[in-house]
Formats: structure tokens, C-alpha cells, sequence
């Protein structure tokens, strides 16, 4: 096996070095370029593992190279001349219609799956093979919103990914101020909620000691984050983030602090997304902390309402408006009512088919067994805490012990689970009758 390991080291790492050409004569001396269909039958055909991941290589290399125009017909290809065939599957089916046992069974199983899917294996174990397949896939979601017959190809990828990615192969690790350089600026780069604007910036949040951070990575993506979440231990809940982000504040010994703040989540790379990471990360983070720090008794998101200000513009447009001309504080606080009982019907009547929250942060939090503790008024003030949320932010509360019961409730009932102080809050200000989920 160590041997084994050695002679794929010693191949990855002259294929890491295209600029010397005559180390890939080994596997193709040919005077004219090869074209996607070549490059991908090479893949496919190669018997032994050694020609297998070369070619791979040499595949892969090529679909970096490509113009949008040819990676569409790239896909497109995978999709049309690399699926399964119809007509054997069919058969192997009969067969196993005629006579059930497991033969035919495996046999009717081999030919369910593309062949695009072995092509991708291959790729992935070359060197760097999983990232370079996760980007590779952020290429394709930008090209399939307006391909959809490359949806199949997207399915083949996400199935993979999906099994690559299990929780059983996450690690979960801190990231502080002594955290390489490289990562610290990816941190920086995939930001998601609240942008990071400088090093300071980031200092504040990973260096004093009443702040955590935690990300997700994989083996095969050592220096490449999955997923981060950033942490404030605080003594009370926040309503405002302006209290969480502020640098210039009194720094907490995390003994003296009672509440655990998820205040940004992010996911750091596009060619995984509809791959669930978030759920992990959170109950994880937080089962950590609470071993850590026995004081700690609230874990509590501080969250936006991304979908808020779409669901307005739809919904009540005339508001909508109103909300776009305010310039000052004043001006937000004569909408404070409308706005409040709008929120309120955004949160508690779905216009999904599934009944789920119309929310996307609310979906995901809610989802995980989180229950919605309150609803904040002018609790992000920047320009996309206006634009995206009208202001509002949300606390989530995760109760350890009730997490599982209420993920239950939320995926059987799409039962939304609020707190007693949030539905009088709620109540005050919401006109609509249809307060059924209250």
C-alpha cells in the first residue's frame, strides 16, 4: 500500500507540472489537439489505473482551459453520449422482472448509473481532483440557468458530492488569529453576511477572547474551507448586530459570559451548493462550546431576513416603496407597525407548495430544530440589511434538548416553533386573521 501511495504521489506531482511537455508523451504523442469528445473517451476507456489517472489529468486540464461556449458543448456532451443506454437497461430490467434474484439484480443496478459518473470518479482521484470538481460544477450552475437539459449532469455531480462530503469526512476545526495566512484570507474573501472590509476587521472577530470561529473542511480540500460560522460570547441576546460586529467594546472573559451568538454563516464554496452542511456545523459548534464552557446557557442565532424585501416587492409593493424612500431613522420608525405585521405573515403563512417557511434563512435554521425567538427592529442598519431584510434580523434558538423534537415537528407538521414572547409580539401588530401557525 505504501508503495502504492508513493507511485500516486510521484504521478500527481508530474502532472502538477504541465510546462514540462515531455512528461506527458508518455501517455500521448499526438501532433494534433485532441478534442473534448477524445479527451473524455481516454478517460473512460483507460484500463489501468495508472493510464486512468493520467488522462483524468490531461481531462481535466482541458475543461479549465475552455471558453464558456465550449464548456457548454463539454457538458452538453457528458449528457447526450455518456448517460446510461436505454435500451440495456430496459433488457436487464426484464430480466430482472423474469427472474428476481441477486444477479440480476446488480446487473440491472450496473447499467442505473451513467457513465459520466465513473468518468468524474476518475477525475476526482487525480491531484487536487475534488476541488477542482467542485469548481468545475460552479461553472456549471452559472451555464445551466439557461441549459436546463444539462440538469442531469448536475444531478450525477451532486449524487457524488453528496457521498464525498459525508459528515463522516468533515473536520471541524478552529480558526483564530494564529490560523495561516492563506485561510485567514479565504475567510475574508467568503464572507457572506457581514463583509470583513480589513485585517482589523477580521482581528476583531477571531482574536479576543469573547469570540470563536469554526469552519468545515475535507481530506481531499486541506486548505479550502467548506463552511465557517462566527461566534460572539456575549451576556445577553442581541438584538442588533451593531453590538456584536462593534470593535471597540469591552472584551468578556468567556467565563463571565451566558449566551453563544451564531451571527454569520457561510458557505465558501458555490459547486457544493445543495450540499447540507449548516446543520452539522451549528449543533456541533454548539455541543463543543457547551462541553468548553459549562456557564454558557443560550445558543442563539442573530440572523437576516434575506427573502423579506422579494417577498415585500410581490406581496405589497406600495410598502415596498415607502420602505426604499426612507433615508432616516425617524422615517423607518413610522413603519415600524406595517412592517412588523408584514414580517410577522411572512413568517407564519407559507406561499411555498411545501409549507415550508418562505424564508431561506428561516427554512435552514427552523429545519435544524431551532425555535424563532424574536424579531428585531432596525437590527442591521447597512445598506444590505436595508435592501435584503428591510432592517430586521431574527434571534434563533437552539435548545439542545429540544432541537431534535422540533426538527421533527418542522419536517412532519411543518410546524414552526415560536416562542411565547415572539407570538404576543407578533400578535400586537399583525391584522391578518390567518394566524393559524401561531
Amino acid at each position: 500500500m505504501s508503495n502504492l501511495k508513493f507511485f500516486h504521489g510521484l504521478l500527481n506531482s508530474l502532472f502538477e507540472k504541465p510546462k514540462n511537455k515531455s512528461k506527458f508523451s508518455f501517455f500521448s504523442e499526438n501532433k494534433a489537439p485532441l478534442s473534448s469528445k477524445e479527451f473524455i473517451d481516454n478517460v473512460a476507456t483507460a484500463m489501468g489505473e495508472v493510464s486512468a489517472l493520467g488522462h483524468a489529468e490531461m481531462l481535466m486540464q482541458h475543461c479549465e482551459n475552455l471558453n464558456d461556449d465550449e464548456l457548454l458543448n463539454f457538458f452538453k456532451l457528458l449528457s447526450t453520449s455518456y448517460n446510461f443506454s436505454h435500451d440495456d437497461l430496459s433488457q436487464k430490467l426484464k430480466n430482472y422482472n423474469e427472474i428476481k434474484n441477486s444477479e440480476n439484480l446488480i446487473n440491472f443496478l450496473k447499467f442505473v448509473e451513467p457513465q459520466r459518473r465513473e468518468i468524474f470518479r476518475r477525475c476526482n482521484a487525480i491531484s487536487r481532483g475534488t476541488i477542482r470538481l467542485v469548481k468545475l460544477r460552479s461553472k456549471l450552475l452559472r451555464l445551466i440557468k439557461k441549459n436546463s437539459d444539462l440538469h442531469a449532469v448536475d444531478f450525477d455531480l451532486v449524487y457524488l458530492f453528496k457521498n464525498w462530503f459525508n459528515r463522516g469526512f468533515l473536520i471541524l476545526r478552529p480558526i483564530n488569529w494564529e490560523t495561516p495566512a492563506h485561510i485567514l484570507e479565504k475567510i475574508i474573501a467568503y464572507e457572506a453576511v457581514h463583509e470583513i472590509n480589513s485585517w482589523d476587521e477580521l482581528r476583531s472577530r477571531l482574536a479576543p477572547k469573547d469570540r470563536r470561529c469554526f469552519a468545515f473542511f475535507h481530506p481531499a480540500m486541506q486548505d479550502e474551507p467548506i463552511i465557517f460560522v462566527e461566534v460572539a460570547l456575549m451576556k445577553d441576546v442581541p438584538s442588533k448586530i451593531e453590538s456584536v460586529l462593534r470593535e471597540k467594546r469591552d472584551i468578556l472573559e468567556p467565563e463571565d459570559t451566558n449566551t453563544a451568538v451564531f451571527y454569520s454563516i457561510s458557505n465558501c464554496q458555490k459547486g457544493l451548493a445543495g450540499i447540507s452542511f449548516g446543520n452539522f456545523l451549528i449543533k456541533q459548534v454548539a455541543n463543543d462550546l457547551n462541553l468548553e464552557f459549562n456557564n454558557l446557557k443560550k445558543f442563539i442565532t442573530l440572523s437576516p431576513v434575506p427573502g423579506l424585501r422579494k417577498w415585500l416587492k410581490n406581496k405589497f409593493p406600495q410598502f415596498d416603496l415607502r420602505l426604499d424612500k426612507c433615508q432616516k431613522t425617524e422615517h423607518y420608525l413610522k413603519l415600524h407597525d406595517d412592517l412588523m405585521d408584514y414580517a410577522g405573515q411572512y413568517f407564519t403563512n407559507s406561499d411555498r407548495p411545501d409549507k415550508m417557511p418562505n424564508d431561506p434563512v428561516a427554512r435552514f435554521h427552523l429545519g435544524n430544530g431551532a425555535s424563532l425567538e424574536q424579531i428585531n427592529f432596525l437590527a442591521d442598519t447597512s445598506a444590505n440589511g436595508i435592501s435584503l431584510s428591510g432592517g430586521l434580523m431574527v434571534n434563533y434558538l437552539y435548545d439542545l434538548e429540544k432541537v431534535e423534537q422540533n426538527h421533527e415537528l418542522m419536517v412532519s407538521d411543518k410546524k414552526i416553533n415560536i416562542s411565547k414572547s415572539a407570538k404576543k409580539d407578533l400578535l400586537k401588530y399583525m391584522k391578518s386573521s390567518k394566524l393559524q401557525s401561531l
